[in-house]
């Protein structure tokens, strides 16, 4: 202490190396983060699961300050700053056209998931368990949230073949969790916070501390595809796109371009009193819309794969590194490109290690506490689970003439189950607002907490793992189906494997050109395609 004194009145930092301990506790920390995350995902297929658990190993829940409290809370934030950036990620993955398709569906959906888990909770804990109705409020409003962070990161780490974001199914979940109704939730921590200040002189009005997120949320949800579509993409599409370079230096621009917008967006929504992550989400989903998609315009490739192999093309066409490829990368190129490596292997850990640092689970093990957390728990994990009752009920409604309704419930099944299951996890966000509830009011008591904890925790971990089985059996028969990819996306594979054997044949011609200028045996472009399936 005497240390920090005198570097704040000397104005600097003393530089101190780290001792043996702390370097081999941190070493043996981000180890067990990794193998953690690889056990857990070939047992439940959700590899957040085993760094949840390392987090509560050798954070203060169990481990206490092995690893100093300072150094724990330095993880939080940056965990926190890799589900800014995982949302981020997910929004620029974004199908745009299916999203506009599907989002009336979505809204319902997501009207379902927050109001559900909060109907249900009062009618379990208020008149069932005999809570306040204050606690009782409290308490549901962290179980109306949905971990966003969670959702991205199961979705995309399920399946390797299948992207479930180009999916009807996905495209829903995609919208459902960052939907302007979930982040009036996930900003119900602010509003709880606040909740032991009411009745003094100082207290802020009920009303505007209520409606005020909402009002921002619903003025963001409909100011920005406004002005995307009538601004922002004209202007960019016309005086910017064609001035950007084609060459890595575009990179740059795009990494650029994407500070600034997610900056944007994340103080916009912050200084207005809703969540960041939607503002996130909002970001992303902007700069996947302002680039061209007109046939004339700049190709963009999908993903990174595609770019580095028009880019290999381009240097063995011009014979030197640097030469002007044909396609410019897209923001999610590039953030494939620079940013994915840090999220995945670093934030991303400390983002689910960070949830384990704040479960409380010592006080989690007495009689009461686990039958009451348990049947909690069942009921919440139903709240979400009915939220996949939307793809059902509008496969019926909006079924061809013919097909009977059994058939309809049957071709929407797993679909239903995949959506609900990937609602169920609360994660960081739940935690976030029990705690607040707990150490800034008076409202909530230590039994409502540990009940709430109970429900929060096992429904984080049962969500992923449902979400893993689901996909690791049934994912070619929802990606399939018709809440799966569309025509066009099924037959990709066809039309790459088509193009392949097209350059293949390209290719061997201009081989057998040049031996047959140097004297040399010829085999012809069937045969060299006969060899390659062969291999």
């Amino acid at each position: 202490m005497a240390g920090d004194s005198s570097a704040t009145q000397e104005g600097f930092l003393q530089y101190h190396e780290p001792n043996i301990i702390q370097i081999l506790v941190l070493v043996s920390f981000f180890f067990w983060l990794s193998f953690g995350e690889w056990l857990s995902n070939r047992v439940f297929r959700a590899g957040l699961i085993g760094q949840i658990i390392v987090g509560l190993i050798y954070g203060l829940p169990i481990g206490g300050d092995i690893i100093p409290i300072p150094w724990q809370e330095a993880f939080i934030a940056l965990g926190y700053i890799g589900l800014v950036l995982i949302i981020f990620e997910g929004a620029l993955a974004v199908r745009l056209d299916l999203l506009k398709a599907n989002f009336g569906l979505s809204i319902i959906a997501a009207t379902i998931g927050v109001v559900a888990p909060v109907a249900f909770t009062y009618i379990l804990l208020y008149i069932g368990f005999g809570y306040g109705a204050v606690e009782t409020f409290i308490v549901g409003a962290a179980l109306s949230v949905t971990s966003l962070g969670t959702t991205f990161v199961v979705l995309g780490k399920t399946s390797k073949d299948i992207n479930f974001s180009d999916t009807r199914v996905g495209t829903v979940l995609n919208n459902t969790a960052p939907n302007p109704s979930v982040p009036i939730a996930n900003k119900s921590g602010s509003v709880i916070g606040q909740l032991g200040a009411l009745g003094g002189e100082d207290s802020p009005n009920l009303g505007w501390l209520i409606g005020r997120p909402t009002l921002v949320s619903g003025v963001l949800a409909i100011l920005t595809p406004v002005l995307n579509k009538w601004i922002i993409a004209p202007l960019y599409r016309k005086y910017a796109e064609p001035r950007l370079p084609k060459t890595r230096k575009r990179h740059v621009v795009n990494v650029v371009i994407m500070i600034l917008v997610l900056c944007a967006f994340l103080s916009i929504t912050g200084f207005g009193g809703t969540s960041v992550l939607y503002g996130s989400f909002m970001a992303g989903a902007s700069l996947t819309y302002i680039p061209s998609k007109h046939p004339t315009g700049p190709f963009h490739p999908p993903s990174r794969e595609d770019a580095e192999e028009a880019e290999a093309r381009s240097i063995a066409e011009t014979g030197h590194d640097g030469g002007e490829p044909e396609i410019s990368p897209t923001f999610m190129h590039t953030f494939e490109k620079y940013f994915l490596d840090v999220v995945k292997y670093l934030l991303q850990p400390l983002f689910f290690a960070s949830i384990g640092f704040a479960i409380p689970f010592i006080d989690l093990w007495t009689a009461e506490a686990i039958w009451k957390g348990l049947v909690y728990t069942i009921l919440m994990l139903i709240t979400k689970v009915v939220v996949g009752l939307v793809i059902p009920v509008s496969t019926i409604i909006n079924r061809p003439a013919g097909v009977s309704i059994r058939q309809c419930i049957s071709e929407s099944f797993w679909p239903a189950m995949l959506l609900g299951s990937a609602m169920v996890a609360r994660g960081e966000i739940g935690l976030l607002v029990v705690q607040i509830g707990f150490n800034n009011t008076s409202y909530l008591s230590k039994e409502a907490f540990i009940t709430a904890v109970w429900a929060i925790m096992l429904n984080t971990i049962l969500g992923p793992v449902s979400v893993g089985l689901i996909i690791k059996y049934k994912a070619r028969s929802i990606a399939d189906g018709m809440w799966g990819l569309d025509k066009a996306e099924r037959s990709d594979s066809t039309w790459d494997d088509g193009i392949s054997r097209a350059n293949t044949i390209i290719e061997t011609q201009s081989v057998q050109e040049q031996k047959k200028a140097n004297g040399e045996p010829m085999r012809s472009p069937s045969d060299a395609v006969t060899l390659e399936e062969t291999a």
